[in-house]
């Protein structure tokens, strides 16, 4: 989720600025366009509400870079080091990817194969995608669902597991052609989760364990929130409640159903392997005899080759219009995009309070990854743009400023909307129906079921299979609601529209995110809710 993250998503208020960490391991020396970069990674901190950033960077195989700015969480005083442990959330894709290649490499399976060659229950909600979807299309969104279709079968964390996720997508409607147009996706990632578990003959957290963590000596990289530890340091993540007061997200969430789509949980110091074997083509660094592969040349090449084209928008404020790429598109677990001429290869992973991105330069062997404890984009955009103009000898641009103006104006658009909302209201309407007669069980065929209950004079919304999702109902007008989560970090208000038939009778219920900054994941557009019994 949260992988688009163009994302203006919070309000400021101020932070003290804490120090940073001496880097456990500098080889190479950063450029004389870096000299104030700790300055500017707390001027970023400050700027954008953002309790802790972790930054490394990798050049020409050499570690230049591995630091910690901040705290681990607010009012505490654990500090960020290069050691503390964020979630990396969809930057996992990259590692998802990697495992099915290395299996092809192996001759398990193709690429090219059919999911249900290896899958033969897979279903997809039209009968040509089911027998047409190919393991690659499940890496390059491009299957016709709709952005973050099938999101809530896990997010915020479900009962479901993995294969009752892959089983209800049967039922999840395509909003586009098949291999037409691009539309970001997380659930194809929990079928190829299945799919290398099929195949390898082992779960998915010992295949990444022995294949890529181990081989690599990321032993401070955990499968998902369920595998941390109180030895683990872990930086807690943070979200602004209702868009305005920083507080901690309670509980870590976790992702044990469709780990491959974004479960990790990782160091910078453990994502320098990462990022050098990657520079290096499938190379594992170090060791000085011969080379060792982790994956082959072909298959490494094929991952960062274009597969889904994404249209290229024009930037929100004149001033990131240096970052407006020529051209951009999807590969298999990787955005591909270009700068100031060159390729970057690159991906942003969100979650519960905490936003990543990580950023290859091949041409110039040059690796970035910075890690957040609070949900906003712009500021690893604004700390990865800033690196990239340093080793690229580029005009100093004021990243700093410019995605400043980008966050205002989100900020802008979405107090906008909701005085549109708020101006269309009548506020003087009432109900069709006593509260009770809303009140029952609600069904959807792709998500199950959801619950309205009365509560005392009101009433209240549940999702049968998300503890987190639970809320009062507010009358909004006439048959419409606005529920309000108790876990006011969500941020995941949503209108509740009943639709009433001739007779009186509740025919269908739809929702919609109420704020045009809920994360895409809540994908309560999708539902069609209809009732299945009166509440008890």
């Amino acid at each position: 989720m949260k992988t688009l993250l163009f994302a203006c998503l919070l309000f400021v208020v101020p932070l003290a600025p804490a120090t940073a960490q001496t880097p456990s391991s500098t080889v190479s020396a950063m450029p004389d366009e870096l000299r104030d970069f700790d300055g500017y990674v707390e001027a970023v901190r400050a700027r954008f509400n953002v309790p802790g950033i972790a930054v490394a960077i990798v050049k020409d195989g050499h570690i230049v870079l591995e630091r910690g700015y901040g705290v681990r969480r607010l009012g505490t005083p654990g500090a960020v080091t290069p050691h503390t442990l964020f979630a990396i959330a969809s930057n996992t894709k990259a590692f998802t990817s990697m495992s099915l290649s290395i299996l092809a490499d192996e001759g398990r399976l193709s690429l090219d194969d059919r999911v249900i060659d290896h899958l033969p229950w897979f279903q997809m909600s039209d009968p040509y995608v089911t027998r047409e979807m190919r393991l690659r299309d499940l890496l390059a969104h491009r299957s016709g669902l709709t952005l973050g279709a099938g999101d809530l079968l896990y997010w915020p964390t479900t009962r479901y597991t993995g294969p009752e996720v892959v089983r209800r997508l049967r039922h999840v409607p395509l909003g586009g052609g098949f291999r037409a147009q691009y539309a970001y996706d997380n659930i194809l990632y929990g079928v190829a989760q299945q799919v290398i578990e099929t195949v390898s003959g082992q779960s998915y957290e010992r295949f990444l364990q022995s294949r890529i963590l181990g081989p690599l000596g990321m032993d401070e990289t955990r499968y998902n929130a369920d595998a941390l530890s109180e030895r683990d340091e872990v930086a807690t993540g943070h979200a602004q409640a209702d868009f305005k007061d920083l507080q901690p997200v309670p509980a870590p969430t976790t992702w044990s159903n469709v780990a491959g789509a974004g479960g990790l949980y990782s160091s910078v110091h453990d994502m320098t392997k990462w990022m050098r074997l990657q520079l290096a083509g499938g190379v594992m660094p170090g060791g000085g005899g011969a080379e060792k592969r982790l994956v082959s040349a072909a298959r490494h090449q094929a991952m960062w080759q274009m597969v889904t084209p994404i249209p290229v928008a024009t930037p929100s404020v004149p001033a990131l219009l240096p970052a407006k790429p020529n051209f951009a598109g999807y590969g298999e677990g990787w955005s591909l995009s270009d700068y100031r001429g060159r390729k970057l290869v690159w991906h942003t992973g969100g979650w519960p309070g905490m936003v990543s991105r990580v950023t290859l330069v091949p041409d110039l062997g040059l690796g970035i990854v910075v890690l957040t404890n609070a949900e906003a984009g712009v500021a690893f955009n604004a700390v990865t743009m800033r690196a990239l103009d340093a080793y690229m000898g580029a005009p100093r641009t004021d990243w700093l400023a410019a995605y400043g103006a980008a966050f205002d104006r989100a900020r802008g658009n979405a107090d906008a909307d909701w005085a549109a909302h708020r101006a269309r209201r009548d506020a003087a309407s009432r109900p069709s129906l006593p509260l009770a007669r809303y009140a029952g069980t609600y069904r959807d065929p792709w998500y199950g079921e959801v619950f309205v209950e009365r509560a005392g004079d009101g009433l209240r919304l549940r999702f049968g299979a998300t503890p987190a999702l639970v809320g009062r109902l507010e009358h909004w007008q006439h048959d419409s609601f606005i529920v309000r989560w108790d876990a006011r970090w969500l941020n995941a208000d949503a209108f509740v529209d009943f639709a009433i038939d001739h007779d009186g009778a509740i025919r269908e219920v739809r929702m919609q995110p109420v704020s045009p900054l809920t994360d895409f994941s809540f994908d309560f557009q999708d539902l069609r809710l209809a009732p299945v019994a009166p509440a008890r």
